[in-house]
């Protein structure tokens, strides 16, 4: 299982290889959420997204003679390229099984990284499947996107900044907010974090709220779709195994935001933070600031944890927030 050690020893693998990413503020942000905002800016991390961490806290970890036959992940798009970075930066051979609908940029990025690419539908076809059959062929390490022990560390070094980062703020009581597909991200923050006076909340799109839904029923909840969201990076069937008993042992309630609630955080952290954020990535900043009953404390810390948007969505996220302006 992982914990606060293997946290640890994620981070110390990581340093020198991942970015510190900084912790962004802005006077017009904590107006329109009535309360001081502190925003993790993991789209600045290499990849564009804190999906990097995991990937080389994983790979890394590895034994030699196991993964120089190389890895296999299965993305729709962030895990792709954390891993084939990764892959590359060690010369491990990647294969990486994406849906086709992904976003043009990811799929591009991830060849680009020197990772081979097998397209499926995600409607007709199991990618799970899909990959095991991939492993088995080719004797390939699978290193899933959030529910691995080494994944979840690498992913809770993030926290582990983010505790350093806000005691130089005076902060040591607040609700981090972070955005949460099967909860790689969420856990291994809230495992960092565990202690510490800051607590972690859960942000997911409305309809694929299965980490919100679960922490509140106490059991897995299944989404009823598998695609249909903007926030493609976060879209996932259901909590890991790994994940969702941590985050039911030190996470708060879940927060949901709508798609459209995603695309206007999107457009004001390029306004107001000069950073360029995608829709999944998005959704903990759109809670901060469009569910603020939901939110207790002076100051509220959040997660923008992925930049790799299409420029017709993010386009689509500009004109959107000049209609509300």
């Amino acid at each position: 299982m992982t914990d606060l050690a293997r946290v640890r020893a994620a981070a110390e693998r990581l340093q020198g290889h991942v970015r510190r990413t900084p912790l962004l503020s802005s006077p017009f942000l904590d107006e329109i959420a009535g309360r001081r905002v502190l925003v993790k800016a993991e789209c600045l991390q290499h990849t564009g997204s804190f999906k990097f961490r995991g990937a080389w806290a994983a790979l890394t970890a590895l034994d030699q003679g196991i993964g120089s036959r190389g890895v296999l992940a299965y993305s729709s798009g962030n895990h792709a390229q954390g891993v084939a970075l990764a892959a590359r930066m060690l010369g491990l051979p990647a294969v990486v099984v994406m849906p086709a609908d992904a976003p043009r940029l990811k799929i591009d990025n991830t060849r680009a990284l020197g990772a081979e690419v097998v397209l499926y539908d995600r409607a007709t076809e199991d990618r799970d499947a899909i990959g095991a059959a991939l492993a088995e062929a080719r004797g390939l390490t699978l290193v899933p996107p959030f529910d691995h022990p080494e994944v979840i560390a690498g992913q809770g070094s993030t926290g582990l900044e983010i505790a350093e980062q806000a005691a130089e703020r005076g902060v040591t009581a607040a609700d981090v907010i972070v955005c949460c597909g099967g909860g790689g991200f969420a856990s291994g923050i809230a495992l960092a974090l565990e202690g510490s006076g800051l607590r972690v909340r859960t942000a997911e799109p409305a309809g694929f709220d299965d980490m919100a839904r679960s922490l509140a029923s106490g059991q897995v909840e299944r989404n009823a779709a598998l695609s249909g969201s903007i926030c493609d990076a976060i879209v996932t069937p259901q909590p890991g195994k790994l994940t969702l008993p941590i985050l039911q042992r030190l996470a708060g309630p879940g927060l949901v935001v709508t798609d459209d609630e995603a695309l206007r955080a999107v457009a004001l952290a390029f306004q107001r933070l000069k950073v360029v954020a995608e829709p999944g990535g998005a959704v903990a900043l759109a809670a901060v600031l469009f569910r603020p009953a939901e939110i207790k404390g002076d100051t509220v810390i959040c997660t923008l944890s992925g930049g790799n948007v299409d420029a017709e969505v993010f386009q689509r996220a500009l004109q959107r927030q000049a209609v509300n302006d």
